[in-house]
């Protein structure tokens, strides 16, 4: 099955929901249609019982070279309240991929920068050609990494995002997996094999499990092991230990056969 958004190509079969962000003369880089198509087709495919992973690419030489220059310069000469809403409908639209119930996996090749380092940081996973390249070049704009700011810390830390932020230094890809950015760094001409195995392995997963598995980690990340805290824990597990899939899954475990969720997959 195949999905128009405008600026994204869609492409929907056996449960993988693949968004080619189609800006390649641009080298994807950010514009308010793709940031609103990217926005848009986050909530249109979590909400999809149909999709089980979401990975998201880019046509082209680059994943994304981050802020459009002409955006750029439009929102240079913008009043400070335009340039609040534009701001806004970024960090809503990262905001989607983050919080999307389904695995995300980032295809990154090429240049990954600004905002498009913001959006592999956004998914769930990261996997990355060995001659990718991040950074997160804002201050040389005479700017900051804001709406990315929050993705960026949970991936690589305080301590990595205040040397990148400052200096914009590029990041290679095997450095980008050393602090965190990455989960694997693979040549070229073995990302799309690498991205299908990771997709394979979360096909296995239950798919509600595995979205309570993502709120679970918003909401325990960094915080204090409290009393309430175990308690919460304990009330998320024991809520899910009585559902139709829990008891498939145990069932499938004991029956030495897949579960049904895999069917297709």
């Amino acid at each position: 099955m195949n999905r128009q958004f405008e600026a994204l190509e869609i492409a929907q079969a056996g449960g993988i929901a693949t968004i080619w962000m189609n800006r390649p003369e641009r080298h994807n880089a950010f514009n308010p249609d793709l940031i609103q198509a990217l926005h848009d087709a986050f909530r249109v495919l979590g909400e999809d019982d149909a999709v089980r992973v979401v990975v998201l690419a880019g046509r082209g030489r680059s994943f994304s070279a981050g802020a459009d220059l002409a955006w750029m310069k439009a929102a240079g000469e913008a009043s400070e309240a335009e340039n609040q809403a534009d701001a806004l409908k970024l960090a809503a639209m990262l905001r989607a991929i983050a919080e999307c119930p389904k695995p995300t996996v980032a295809r990154v090749h090429g240049a990954a920068l600004g905002g498009g380092m913001g959006l592999a940081c956004a998914c769930d996973i990261c996997i990355a050609s060995s001659e990718a390249v991040f950074a997160t070049s804002e201050v040389r704009f005479g700017i900051i990494p804001a709406a990315i700011g929050p993705y960026v810390l949970r991936a690589i830390g305080p301590r990595q995002a205040g040397r990148y932020f400052l200096t914009a230094e590029r990041i290679s890809a095997q450095r980008a997996v050393e602090i965190g950015l990455a989960h694997e760094a693979v040549a070229p001409e073995a990302l799309d094999a690498t991205v299908a195995q990771v997709v394979e392995a979360l096909a296995q997963g239950g798919p509600q499990a595995q979205a309570a598995a993502k709120d679970l980690i918003r909401a325990v990340a960094h915080q204090p092991v409290t009393d309430a805290l175990v308690a919460d824990t304990a009330r998320r597990i024991a809520s899910l230990r009585a559902t139709p899939e829990a008891r498939e899954g145990l069932a499938a475990f004991l029956a030495k056969r897949p579960p049904a969720w895999t069917a297709g997959s």
